[in-house]
């Protein structure tokens, strides 16, 4: 499929623009990434691809334990910064830029896939799921990180999208976010083609001064809720509504000038 015969190459052609922030945020996630890395069981010498790689904290660390890495994103700022990173690391990786609906990569080609807070942002769980195992070995395991629907970061993304005007008439509307961070989902989208299929959970730990300081934060780095809040410059009396209930949300999770974040890790084995 090319992009102009994708139904949604405007979604993807936004999330391109809307995430070039996202580098700063990639010390929050840097940490997360070693837990993603090791719950996968990436080891020396293993071929791994790292799905919505951002900036590369998962494929330098994948890397770092001595696996061959291949790392896919949509957006070039992030690739740039994922390069920079891998150069500072000292690790040979082979970024691309690219889709993870239409993975360029061969048939059966990495023995671990991984993706931290990446794929799902994929508008079809059943495209994405599919490449992702299409490349995947068999015996070989797929891993990644979501955020649940329960927690900050779900809550967080079901708010925003709440608030976002609805598609145009006709245009096709990407499966929600969250879904992803719910086991049961996770079970029902990779079904009978894996065995073993296991969770465990994390957290992430955000400085925080207080709630405002954290939606400031968010609002000049966190790409859905950037556009949001363009969107809502020129109604300051919903704007201001608008970061009310987005800090309320986020009081909620700072504890002791700490932002928690609650992730779940997935992981199976190709059958």
């Amino acid at each position: 499929m090319t992009i102009t015969d994708d139904p949604f190459a405007k979604f993807k052609a936004m999330q391109r623009e809307a995430w070039s922030g996202f580098a700063r945020l990639e010390g929050n996630t840097t940490p997360a990434a070693a837990e993603l890395v090791r719950f996968a069981g990436v080891g020396h010498g293993q071929t791994v691809l790292d799905v919505a790689c951002g900036t590369g904290v998962v494929a330098v660390t994948a890397a770092r334990k001595g696996a061959r890495v291949s790392g896919l994103d949509l957006t070039p700022p992030l690739l740039e910064r994922a390069r920079e990173n891998a150069s500072i690391a000292e690790v040979a990786i082979d970024f691309k830029e690219g889709d993870a609906e239409a993975l360029p990569y061969p048939d059966a080609s990495f023995d671990v896939v991984l993706s931290q807070f990446g794929h799902m942002f994929a508008p079809r769980p059943a495209v994405v799921t599919a490449e992702m195992l299409r490349v995947l070995k068999p015996g070989g395991r797929i891993a990644f990180s979501t955020w649940p629907p329960e927690h900050y970061m779900g809550r967080m993304f079901a708010f925003i999208a709440r608030q976002a005007p609805p598609p145009p008439a006709g245009a096709p509307v990407p499966a929600p976010v969250g879904q992803w961070g719910d086991p049961n989902v996770v079970r029902e989208r990779l079904g009978n083609a894996v065995t073993g299929l296991a969770f465990d959970r994390g957290m992430m730990f955000g400085a925080s001064l207080s709630p405002r300081h954290s939606l400031l934060f968010f609002e000049t780095t966190f790409g859905p809720l950037m556009k949001l809040v363009a969107d809502f410059q020129s109604q300051p009396e919903k704007l201001e509504k608008l970061r009310a209930e987005l800090t309320a949300i986020i009081a909620e999770s700072v504890v002791d000038n700490q932002l928690r974040q609650h992730f779940l890790i997935s992981r199976a084995i190709k059958a």
